[in-house]
């Protein structure tokens, strides 16, 4: 059975192993699948287990970067039932492990260990700070579960992602229910946003950014946009002044107007003052510029 026709056009289907797991791609072969349908792959290293996500679909065998392995069958009750009897050896083979880690003392908390389908494979998902010389451990799991043993070192993301838990928003963590890519979340995203820079306000239970910080970027983008910025000098019914601090979601600004005295607002009653803007001929590009940076100004004064 095969899904390559000669026109060199492959069927492929989309299945996950994990809830909010990353896609892979599958040759469905002459199968007829249906995303929740649970089916038998060949994962390259054993059987897998797998739900399919997507229907297939036809793609041209030149757009894949390499040959996919096989869609085995679709899952049966008998191996349905297997995966649920595995999940609870996977727990006890967690515990022995665990035990064998504090014997040898080695530096690494263990979150997962997982079989695969046809058990020739027992993988140990950990954490650790630094580099961990487990091969006496390996030893004595290999004689103790007599199967191919892996140790895999994973993130703290990664770590909530198994774990699973309850975020600050007092919802079930993205990463382990729908999200299957962790977003490039920066300190800089936090201060776009105008959020005070408290770690323990900023940080998810991995410890790191959250996430949804990622995930309102583009909305507080198009909030702020009109806005004056924090220090800029603005003209509104009590007079000028420059803006002292902004609340972006409820679009007002609070002003400290030069006769000291504050006052707040919505950010439309407020004009922004115009930059004033400094312009000269460059010869070397020969073309015209302007400057409006207070800082740029002083530049070109002191040279």
């Amino acid at each position: 059975m095969t899904a390559t026709t000669d026109a060199g056009i492959v069927r492929t289907v989309a299945v996950r192993f994990k809830t909010a797991g990353k896609l892979h791609y599958f040759e469905a072969g002459e199968l007829e699948l249906r995303p929740d349908d649970w089916v038998i792959v060949d994962a390259g290293k054993g059987l897998e287990a797998a739900r399919v996500v997507l229907p297939p679909r036809m793609v041209e065998a030149n757009q894949l970067g390499e040959a996919l392995r096989p869609v085995v069958r679709l899952a049966s009750e008998e191996d349905i039932n297997r995966t649920i009897s595995l999940k609870s050896r996977s727990r006890e083979a967690l515990v022995k492990c665990a035990e064998r880690v504090k014997h040898y003392n080695l530096p690494m908390q263990l979150v997962e260990a997982e079989y695969n389908l046809d058990t020739s494979r027992l993988t140990f998902y950990f954490t650790s700070e630094g580099r961990v010389d487990f091969r006496q451990l390996v030893r004595d799991l290999a004689a103790t579960f007599r199967t191919r043993i892996e140790l895999r070192q994973i993130g703290v993301r990664d770590r909530a992602k198994i774990l699973g838990g309850v975020g600050k928003c007092g919802e079930t963590l993205c990463c382990s229910t729908w999200q299957t890519e962790f977003p490039a979340v920066s300190i800089k995203t936090a201060k776009d946003q105008d959020l005070p820079l408290i770690p323990s306000h900023l940080t998810g239970e991995c410890g790191r950014l959250l996430c949804c910080l990622r995930f309102e970027q583009d909305i507080y983008n198009e909030m702020k946009k009109d806005m004056p910025a924090v220090g800029e000098r603005v003209h509104g019914p009590g007079g000028a002044g420059r803006v002292q601090a902004r609340n972006i979601l409820q679009g007002s600004v609070t002003i400290a107007l030069e006769n000291g005295m504050p006052t707040q607002g919505q950010h439309r009653e407020f004009t922004r003052e115009a930059a004033n803007l400094v312009g000269g001929y460059d010869p070397a590009r020969e073309a015209v510029f302007t400057v409006s940076d207070e800082g740029d100004l002083s530049f070109l004064e002191e040279n």
